[in-house]
This record gives structure tokens, C-alpha cells and sequence, in this order.
């Protein structure tokens, strides 16, 4: 299976279910994979949102100086490249943090005719009623309506956004729910993975919200359960 029709089947898939199929399959640590949770969705009727990760390092806060847009079009040219779609993946490192706006719908605009799916940013986002239609999602801290002097400090580097390391080329997972990073020695045993998962959910659940067993009965049904769909030795 090609990396860029791996990337659509996760797509059908929300992301704790993911994460919770990456725990079993997989032995990179939880807290290296998920995100913060002030980095939501500003646009929820959009998604998932995946692709793999391309970086940045911006500040949007900061008062004074002037634009600097060599490497911005440098970014631009990365994304027109790739053969599969990518994420924008933005640590801020403005001094007025709660300040920094990432984005808007004319940013995404360019962004979506170079198969760019969505942002992932540490700071917020603007224009939300463009970036749905344009359509591109945004995953950040909230909304902010204007910015600085965008200065784009560094480009396709290891960046930290919601408590996490995201390297360029990651595969980024997003949704209403939250941000994941999937490691991408682990794709095809996720894809292999996550029906198993989904369907050992379905039963662990209508399990767990029974009336009439114990609760010492539905722990025992679900370490069953999770032996039925080899989730355990």
C-alpha cells in the first residue's frame, strides 16, 4: 500500500481510537504521541485531518520589526513538492504568546492549492468561517483577529507544539478530539489493528453499560474480550 493511501484509510478512523491501538501495537510511549488539550479544533466540521508534518517556527506577536517571507515561500515550495498531502505543524515563539495568530483563510487558501490539508499550531487562528469553506482545518489555542509582523524563524526543523516533539515528515493524525503523531514504523500494523480495536470497543461497551453483571464480570469480559481480538498474549 503507497504512504499517501495509508494516510486516506486513517482518516476513517477518530483518533483516540488510533491512540489507544498505538498502545497495544506499538512501544512508544503514550506522552510522546498525543498533544495538549488547549490544542483543539477551531474548525469541527472538518476532519480528520491527516498528512504528514511539515514545521515551522513563527512569530506573529512580537511588536515591531518587518515581515520575513524568504523562508515562508521556502515552506511553500517544500509542500508543492511532496506526493502526499501535509499538515503545517507551527510552534509560536512570539514574546506576547497569547497574541500569536497563525493564520487566516488567505494563508490557507495558499496552503490548500499545494495539497496542504490543515494547520497545527501552538498559537490561534483567525478568518474561521473562510478557513471552513475554503475547506482547511485548523487544530490551535483559539481564535486571535489580527497579528504582528509575521517572521518565520525557522522551516522544516524539530519543533515542539502542545508538549510534544514533531519532527518534519510525521504523520499527523487530527480531530475534534485532539492531535496525535503516529509513528510511521507502526502504519500498517495500526491499519492491520484499529477494525480489531473498533470491534472489540463495540462489545467491551455494550458489556460495560449492562445492568445486570457485576463489575467483577465486566473486568473479566473485557480481558476476554481483549484476548478475542488479540490484543494480548
Amino acid at each position: 500500500m503507497s504512504l499517501r493511501a495509508a494516510l486516506e484509510q486513517l482518516r476513517d478512523y477518530d483518533g483516540a481510537l488510533l491512540a489507544n491501538t498505538l498502545d497495544c501495537i506499538d512501544p512508544t510511549p503514550a506522552h510522546e504521541l498525543y498533544m495538549s488539550g488547549d490544542i483543539q479544533s477551531v474548525t469541527p466540521t472538518l476532519g480528520p485531518t491527516v498528512g504528514l508534518a511539515v514545521t515551522c517556527q513563527l512569530d506573529s506577536s512580537t511588536p515591531g520589526g518587518e515581515p520575513e517571507n524568504d523562508r515562508y515561500v521556502e515552506m511553500l515550495e517544500i509542500m508543492d513538492a511532496m506526493d502526499e498531502p501535509s499538515v503545517w505543524v507551527v510552534q509560536t515563539v512570539g514574546s506576547r504568546p497569547d497574541h500569536d495568530c497563525t493564520l487566516g483563510d488567505g494563508m490557507a487558501k495558499m496552503f490548500h492549492s499545494l495539497g496542504c490539508l490543515g494547520a497545527v499550531s501552538a498559537g490561534r487562528a483567525r478568518d474561521i468561517a473562510g478557513l471552513c469553506a475554503t475547506p482547511f482545518a485548523v487544530y490551535c489555542r483559539g481564535t486571535a483577529i489580527h497579528h504582528c509582523a509575521l517572521r518565520y524563524k525557522a522551516i522544516n526543523v524539530p519543533i515542539e507544539v502542545g508538549g510534544i516533539t514533531v519532527n518534519p515528515g510525521d504523520i499527523i493524525h487530527a480531530s475534534t478530539e485532539g492531535v496525535i503523531k503516529i509513528p510511521s514504523a507502526a502504519v500498517n500494523g495500526l491499519l492491520e489493528k484499529a477494525p480489531d480495536m473498533r470491534a472489540f470497543e463495540h462489545e467491551a461497551h455494550a458489556l460495560l453499560r449492562r445492568t445486570d453483571v457485576s463489575i467483577r464480570d465486566k473486568q473479566r469480559g473485557v480481558q476476554d474480550f481483549l484476548v478475542k481480538f488479540g490484543f494480548t498474549p
